[in-house]
Parts: structure tokens; sequence; C-alpha cells
């Protein structure tokens, strides 16, 4: 049994995903950061220059917030389909739309420029991003010419440039999409409404010659009809040296899933010792930028979060690293089953000293005098003399192997020789292993300072 999942559930995909963002009753997204500890064979595997991979299975969802630091929610607003960037660049051969990709036709497979088969793959540049963020679908690539001239104009109609390419203006890109959606490798896709309303479904304006045959008539053979289950398409066809050398749309049409330019049968072509191969080239569903999304293969959804300096009032410690961004669904206010809501949460653990505790250090290990208990600091505010901490497997457990919570009352020893006795001991705001993890990635450390933002885009590829 031969099977496929097509790049239209792909689509279906990210399309639920996006939309769950601003739904009456919307799902909950955090982007979260963690992992302040350094990766190390004693720590979990890898290196900070070579970050372990992340394994998805539930011992490894469940380590995750243990060394969770906060979590910011994404909001409708910070969320756009995405597709693969393609800046216009002179010299570059562009593929042109063609909705048969992988078949074959004539006895040869239909490939992309780079000999691929998919029309949304990265390597498929069939569309282009001008200098004036306006986005075009390449209609015709002049066969196989190079694009020397970049498309310009948002006229819904088809334009030519003088390099012979004909392109399809899709949209502009909107200052949001520019500021916030941009990369170096991907740039956000939506439909134009004025593109929209004029697309034209099943309509047929290009024609590719895969073999022009032999021993037919000289001659050009205006306005012919184009067969099919559509209507009023037609064409002019060109034979010259008795093959045919062009066929010219002279009118869509419209309404077309397939169509057959039947030129054995053209009025007085005469006879063929071989038949021409021509292929009609019919639009998406619903014509050419009536989807742009769909079109140029929108099943990618980037989110884009910022951390500015200690945000949430200190939910983001500072002057401390992370390597670890993930991404968490409908996470609960710690002890409670109430989905969070508030734009930061803390996932750090904590405890308040009394008196006149010494200087903790960052990232050095902490051990509860009475309990047993350890941890690694993570922020120490001598202010408010609140100590923030992780307990993990690897540094969190007591010297009978348990994760110890630490007690009120008793003195907390630093590594380093400081030490502080607890007044109180404070829960996250977010409850552990709440939620699911649905996105996760490991990377080199970040030192976040109080005058620094981090900018975190999230592509994920449906």
């Amino acid at each position: 049994m031969s099977a496929i999942v097509t790049n239209k559930f792909r689509i279906n995909n990210a399309l639920q995903f996006y939309e769950s963002f601003g739904e009456a009753s919307p799902t909950v997204y955090y982007l979260f950061v963690g992992r302040p500890q350094a990766f190390g064979s004693g720590t979990g595997g890898g290196t900070d220059t070579a970050p372990p991979t992340p394994v998805d299975n539930t011992v490894n969802e469940l380590m995750l917030y243990r060394d969770m630091l906060a979590a910011k929610k994404i909001t409708s607003s910070d969320v756009s389909y995405v597709v693969p960037r393609h800046d216009w660049a002179t010299g570059t051969v562009y593929d042109y739309y063609r909705g048969d990709y992988g078949a074959t036709v004539n006895s040869a497979t239909v490939q992309t420029v780079a000999g691929g088969t998919d029309m949304f793959a990265t390597t498929t540049k069939m569309y282009v991003r001008s200098s004036a963020n306006n986005v075009y679908k390449c209609m015709w690539n002049n066969s196989g010419a190079t694009s020397t001239v970049e498309p310009t104009g948002t006229s819904t109609s088809e334009l030519t440039t003088a390099d012979g390419y004909v392109w399809k203006y899709m949209y502009t890109m909107t200052s949001t999409e520019v500021a916030n959606f941009l990369t170096p490798d991907f740039m956000g896709v939506h439909t134009d409404g004025t593109v929209s309303s004029a697309a034209n479904d099943g309509e047929v304006l290009h024609y590719h010659i895969a073999a022009g045959g032999a021993g037919y008539t000289d001659g050009t053979y205006a306005t012919q009809a184009l067969k099919g289950d559509g209507s009023s398409a037609t064409f002019t066809l060109v034979v010259s040296g008795g093959s045919v050398t062009s066929v010219t749309a002279v009118a869509g049409g419209s309404n077309y899933t397939f169509a057959n330019c039947d030129v054995d049968n053209i009025t007085s072509i005469g006879t063929p010792t071989s038949s021409a191969v021509v292929t009609p080239i019919i639009g998406p569903k619903g014509g050419h930028g009536y989807n742009a999304v769909e079109e140029l293969g929108g099943f990618y959804v980037m989110t884009n979060t910022t951390l500015s300096g200690a945000a949430g009032s200190g939910d983001f410690v500072i002057d401390q690293d992370f390597r670890r961004v993930g991404v968490v669904r409908d996470p609960f206010d710690y002890g409670t089953t109430t989905i969070c809501s508030d734009s930061t949460r803390s996932a750090l653990k904590s405890v308040t000293f009394s008196g006149t505790p010494g200087s903790f250090v960052n990232d050095e290990v902490i051990t509860g005098a009475t309990s047993g208990a350890k941890g690694l600091v993570v922020d120490y505010d001598s202010s408010t003399k609140t100590l923030k901490y992780i307990q993990t497997e690897w540094t969190g457990v007591d010297s009978s192997n348990n994760l110890t919570a630490f007690q009120t009352s008793e003195v907390i020893n630093g590594a380093g020789g400081a030490s502080g006795t607890v007044s109180a001991v404070n829960n996250p705001e977010i409850d552990f292993y709440s939620g699911d993890v649905i996105y996760v990635e490991n990377r080199a450390p970040i030192l976040r300072a109080s005058d620094q933002t981090e900018n975190i885009k999230l592509i994920i590829e449906f």
C-alpha cells in the first residue's frame, strides 16, 4: 500500500496552530527559557559549544521544568505564517509555477531548477521578495533563462519584465512582518484581499511544450479552444519546421481542473510523424493570489517574543545565562489547575533569609544544614535577601539521592562560604510538570544583562 501525507495536511496543521492563539477560548502558550547550568558529561551530556539534541520522551520533558527559569506568554500578535525567504537577485534562474511537479510528462519527471519535485522545498525558488518588500510568484521563467530585471508594481494582472520573465504580484510585506518576522531564512506571508478578490479559479495562462513533435504543417493557429472541464480558455499555437515552437494563452478561461490542447486535431495542422506534448498550466484552487499562504507553502509558523531586562518585575533574572528555549502549552499557576494568564511567570524556587546573610554567588551549590537539601544558585538579591535556585537530578539531590525541599529556619550554606538562615521558602509561579512542552531547543549559552533585550524567534514547521 502506498500513501502520502499531503502538503495540504501540513498547511491545515499550521492553520490550526496559528488560529489557536486568537480563538474565543484560545490555547495559552508560553515561551520559556531555562538551563542556567553548563552542559557537561556529568549534567546530562553535551557541552556548551555542542549542546545535546533534546530527546522526545516523558523523562526528558519532566526534566525541563526542574531547570526552567521563567516564561512569557505568546500572544496572537506575536505569531505569523512564514515561508522560506527568497530575495530577488539578478543572474538567478527561478522556478515557475507548475501544478504538476513530480508527474511524468513525455517520459520525464517534472522537476524544479534544483532537480527536486517539491514545489515548496526550501531549494525551490518559485517566488521572490523584492527590494520594495513586494512578493511575486514566478509564472514563467523564459524557458529557463536567468532573471536580470527585478519585478515591480502591485497590479493584479501578470507583469512581464524585459528579461522575458512573467510575475504575479502576491502581497506587500507589512511593517510588522518586516520588523518582527523577517529573518535571513524566513519571511512573513499573508493573503492580500485585493489580489485574492481578483483571482480566477481554474485559469490557464501558460503552456509548457514538453515535446514539439514533427511533421506538422507550418503556420500560426490562432485562438484555439482549450479542451477540458473548464470553459473559455483559448490559445495561439505556432508550428515552424514541422514542430510546435510556441503556445501562447489568448484567454485564460476558468474552472479547469484538467485540460488538453489536442494539438493533433487542430484544423489544417496536418498529420504528424511524432505528436507534440503540450501541458496547459492550470492555476491553484481559487486562482493565483487567492490564498498566498497555501500557494507559497505556508506550513511554517513563527513566534516572536521579546525579553527586555528583568521582564515581569524580575521574573526573568539578569546577570545569568540560559541554554534552552521552548514552548509550553496551557501551564498552570502554582498549586492550582488554573491555566496561567499573566504576561510572565517565574519558574524558580526561592528562599528568603533573615538577619545578615552572606553573599551567595550564581551557579554555586547550596546545601541545607538541617534538611540536607541541595540546589544551584540562579540569582541572589542582597537587598531583598532572596535567593533563587534550581534543583536538578545532577546538583539538587541530597546524600540519599533524594530531591529534598529546603526548610524554614534552617541554615543554608554555599559552596563558596556564604550562609544564611531561611525565614521563608517560596514556591515558583508555574506549577511544575503542568501543561505540555511542544517545542524545545538546546543552544549555546546566552548571558542576560539589565540593559539587554533578547528577541527570540522560533520557526515551527508542520
